[in-house]
C-alpha cells in the first residue's frame, strides 16, 4: 500500500484541517530475556536443564502442524504530525502486507 508523506487532515489541537507529515509508528522491541517468567527460562525448564518443569513443557515442541486462519498481513500504525502546532497523533492503517511511504 502506498501512502503519501504529506496529508491534509484534521488536527484536534488546531481544530481545523492542516498539512500533516506522515511517518511509521515505531513499535517496541522484544521482551528482555531476564524478565520474570521469560520464554527462554520456561523453555530451559522443559528441556530438562535443572529441575522444576511442573509438567508444563513435557511433550516437547510441536513441529509440523498448520495454523489455520493465520493472518498474512499487519495493521501498521501511522504517526501523523501537524506542521503548524507540531502535535502528533497515531492513526490505525487498514490491513496491508507492505506499507510504503512515497
Amino acid at each position: 500500500m502506498k501512502i503519501k508523506k504529506v496529508r491534509r487532515t484534521f488536527c484536534p489541537k488546531c481544530n481545523k484541517h492542516t498539512e500533516h507529515k506522515v511517518g511509521m509508528n515505531k513499535t517496541t522491541g522484544k521482551r528482555g530475556t531476564l524478565k520474570k517468567g521469560s520464554v527462554a527460562r520456561a523453555k530451559k525448564r522443559g528441556e530438562g536443564v535443572g529441575y522444576g518443569n511442573l509438567g508444563k513443557y513435557s511433550k516437547g515442541a510441536i513441529t509440523s502442524w498448520k495454523r489455520y486462519g493465520v493472518k498474512t498481513s499487519k495493521k501498521e500504525a501511522l504517526k501523523i504530525t501537524c506542521k503548524e502546532c507540531n502535535k502528533s497523533q497515531i492513526r490505525q492503517n487498514p490491513r496491508a502486507k507492505k506499507v510504503v511511504l512515497e
